[in-house]
């Protein structure tokens, strides 16, 4: 077995799809209509656009909504993604208005900061060292 789909859940997935691409340089997959206004939505590293796709959940759910506040509140991300240059993206993040919680920080073999996506959500990110 081998993963090849995951998801966070999102406050709105247009909002959503604007910021992991245009921020955080992903690319969408696939994008497909589900009924009720929800959509498909799923997007993939520039550089591995065959890997693991990230599903843009919408968070309509009662007990989604509620998972995704209370982890948020806790500051607990909903997942975390790898970088070569830890301290390059957060330069890069930060001139773009990302909110950060934690900058660049060594915690055992690698390098962790942790971020809003701006759909309700904690995400961080780490380089190992």
């Amino acid at each position: 077995m081998r993963i090849t789909l995951s998801s966070v859940f999102v406050d709105d997935q247009a909002k959503a799809q604007k910021f992991y691409t245009e921020v955080l340089g992903f690319e969408t997959k696939v994008d497909m209509p589900m009924g009720g206004g929800a959509r498909w939505l799923t997007v993939v590293s520039k550089d591995d656009p065959e890997g693991v796709q990230l599903l843009l959940e919408p968070n309509q759910h009662p007990a989604a909504t509620t998972f995704q506040k209370a982890i948020f509140a806790d500051g607990i991300p909903a997942t975390s993604f790898a970088t070569t240059d830890i301290q390059k993206d957060y330069e890069r993040m930060t001139a773009l208005g990302v909110v950060f919680r934690q900058k660049p920080t060594p915690a055992g073999p690698v390098l962790t900061a942790l971020f809003e996506d701006t759909c309700g959500n904690l995400i961080s990110m780490h380089q190992m060292l």
